[in-house]
């Protein structure tokens, strides 16, 4: 899988009914006709899915009723996403937005979640990806692809670093396997994406990352990953 679901909020009784096969209105905002024409005609293959194409560059004929869902395009030509999306929100609070991108950049995906968009679907991913992306995010899931997670993550991490939580210790010695898997939870991987990248198992990293966090006398992931931003920094320094 290339998206991964994670429940952030409880499910409403409005959200929870889309478990039980009810159909899933999907509005769509993209000003490539072709794109926009393709997508939908795709995503009404799904039997529990009505997709309908809306305005190009806005949401103004959303509307006869509040769709469920809304895939909107980060790249509109007007460079007005993060105002569409805000807009959605503001006049359909019952809509999910799922943003559309190849790969946004740190300050997009920051200010995209900040506005209370529930989903990003990357524009390469599989349909069965985008199909199970937009039923998650109707149940009430947010959704965020493995590439944007670790995007976020490292990025957050990064602010932790420079607001002086975290703090370089000297003299902690580390084997050159321990500082591998740290310096990739910094980059956001997750245990098991380390294990593949060092060619070890799950439980191996696992035991380095123990073997780090009580040298350090950290207590989780995100600790230990500010620690590499704020060690890496202080060395450029």
């Amino acid at each position: 899988m290339t998206a991964r679901a994670r429940a952030l909020e409880p499910l409403t009784r409005a959200a929870a009914s889309f478990l039980h096969g009810d159909v899933i209105t999907v509005a769509l905002i993209e000003d490539n006709r072709l794109v926009r024409e393709a997508l939908v005609s795709v995503l009404n293959r799904a039997p529990d899915i009505q997709a309908v194409a809306q305005a190009p560059n806005g949401h103004e004929v959303l509307l006869e009723g509040s769709p469920h869902v809304v895939l909107l395009d980060l790249g509109l030509e007007n460079g007005d996403s993060l105002r569409v999306a805000r807009d959605v929100l503001k006049d359909f609070p019952d809509a999910k937005v799922i943003v559309m991108d190849l790969l946004p950049a740190h300050e997009e995906l920051q200010e995209f979640v900040s506005a209370g968009v529930s989903g990003f679907i990357m524009k390469d991913a599989r349909l069965d990806v985008v199909l199970n992306t937009i039923r998650s995010v109707a149940s009430g899931l947010k959704v965020l692809p493995d590439q944007m997670a670790a995007t976020l993550f490292s990025e957050i991490a990064r602010e932790v670093a420079k607001s002086g939580v975290a703090k370089v210790r000297d003299g902690v010695k580390m084997t050159p396997r321990e500082r591998e898997v740290i310096d990739l939870i910094a980059e956001g991987l997750s245990n098991k994406a380390i294990g593949k990248r060092l060619h070890i198992s799950v439980h191996t990293v696992k035991s380095h990352l123990r073997n780090v966090m009580d040298k350090l006398t950290l207590n989780s992931r995100l600790q230990v990953a500010a620690y590499v931003h704020k060690r890496d920094s202080a060395e450029e320094d």
